[in-house]
């Protein structure tokens, strides 16, 4: 058994916060105390996990004393307040944010990628974008076969990636659709989502492409190690609950067979392959957010040539699915915790 280790979640109120909280139970990670910060709304709040009843603290620097890992779970200021002080104070830290994930001396990391990375740490850890993480967990064993030198992806995102204000104001646009009532002015999002798709999530930063279409390239390098690869990515915002979705094509500088690629994906780690469009039932021939929510697996199917490009040997297409609060950034938090052990 490992050594028990001191936990705070800082951001342990919101969604991704209290998805590590469960993660951490699930995973039977050595806790021994445990602080839940939050911002001053929050405090006072009695949270029971593990037949322990835990107060929500207060979010602030002298929280982290004695703490030895500390989850960030909170928005890029308050993490940049915030997570330097944990460190100071003898904690490493395993970031959410967008904070630091570019910072040349801190880990991006994607325990079935580069586990490894995890060694150089200096106290902090990135944990990578939601829609990042879910595309390359199966990118990575493809890449592996021929070398990656292009994506064409994409993405799919449901509300979840608004956290809970953005799936709170879903649920009730469709509500109020149901009863036939108006729809109130969207606040989550730049429009009404319900029956909608918004083409735009992030600002716009660079070429006409949006801080979050920008991630899968920057942050895809990063993990990779590979300072060259080439990325198109279009991310929509989708009126789904819970659960990314993404289109991707890969290029290769080798050829990849196609029953090699299928083989790889089957036996990856953190992946499943669901890729029979001959089965009976819908769910078992290809990945839908219904069925990859509330889970930690990315689903693929749809496996097949990239028919566009001249050289089909080195091109792949797929469709994947995964858990935007689980996988995408809370399990994947947790199972970096875990490598720190």
């Amino acid at each position: 058994m490992a050594e028990p280790k001191n936990v705070a979640i800082l951001g342990a109120t919101g969604a991704v916060g209290t998805q590590m909280l469960e993660c951490l139970a699930e995973r039977d990670f050595p806790v021994g105390d445990l602080h839940l910060l939050a911002s001053p709304r929050s405090v006072g709040k009695v949270v029971e996990w593990q037949g322990r009843k835990v107060e929500v603290e207060l979010a602030a620097p002298e929280a982290f004393e004695g703490v030895d890992i500390v989850l960030g779970a909170a928005g890029d200021d308050v993490a940049k307040e915030l997570l330097p002080e944990a460190v100071r104070r003898g904690a490493t830290v395993v970031d959410n944010s967008h904070a630091f994930r570019l910072d040349a001396d801190v880990p991006l990391v994607v325990p079935e990628i580069n586990p490894e990375d995890v060694a150089w740490n200096h106290g902090l850890i990135a944990n990578p974008n939601c829609a990042t993480i879910i595309g390359l967990v199966p990118t990575w064993p493809l890449h592996k076969l021929g070398h990656v030198t292009r994506m064409v992806v994409s993405t799919y995102q449901a509300a979840s990636g608004a956290g809970v204000p953005g799936m709170t104001e879903l649920e009730e646009q469709l509500g109020a659709l149901g009863r036939g009532e108006e729809i109130g002015v969207p606040k989550a999002f730049a429009d009404q989502l319900a029956n909608n798709l918004i083409p735009q999530i992030g600002s716009e930063k660079f070429a006409g492409y949006t801080s979050e279409e920008m991630k899968m390239q920057n942050e895809g390098r990063k993990i990779m190690h590979l300072p060259e690869l080439r990325v198109n990515c279009t991310c929509v915002r989708v009126p789904v609950l819970r659960s990314h979705s993404e289109s991707i094509t890969l290029e290769f500088a080798e050829p990849v067979e196609l029953d090699a690629a299928r083989e790889a994906l089957a036996c990856a780690p953190g992946v499943k392959l669901v890729d029979d469009l001959a089965a009976e039932k819908a769910c078992d021939r290809f990945p839908m957010p219904l069925y990859t929510s509330d889970q930690d697996l990315v689903w693929v199917g749809r496996v097949r040539r990239d028919i566009s490009n001249p050289d089909e040997a080195r091109g792949i297409t797929f469709w994947c699915c995964g858990d935007q609060i689980r996988k995408g950034a809370a399990t994947n938090a947790v199972q970096i915790a875990e490598l720190l052990l």
